[in-house]
């Protein structure tokens, strides 16, 4: 089974990557951009029959070293 993680900071902390590119969007002409924000996909495979059994490990393998709880969000989705 696959599953996609998308992980984001949480809202509130500092995201230089998304400021700077915002900033050089507008610098471009671009004023209607008012945010970027920048994260990551993963996509992680498992040998795992059991899709709820398969989501939970995914999702433990977020809370141990694919995201950081303190400052970042994440999603587990089964991907075909």
């Amino acid at each position: 089974m696959r599953f996609r993680v998308q992980v984001m900071r949480r809202p509130g902390i500092a995201d230089p990557e998304g400021a700077t590119t915002a900033r050089a969007l507008n610098d471009l002409g671009y004023a209607e951009v008012t945010g970027v924000h920048f994260g990551r996909d993963i996509v992680v495979e498992v040998d795992i029959g059991d899709e709820a059994a398969a989501h939970a490990r995914v999702t433990e393998m977020c809370e141990r070293l694919l995201a950081n709880p303190v400052i970042e969000d994440y999603t587990v989705e089964r991907i075909l």
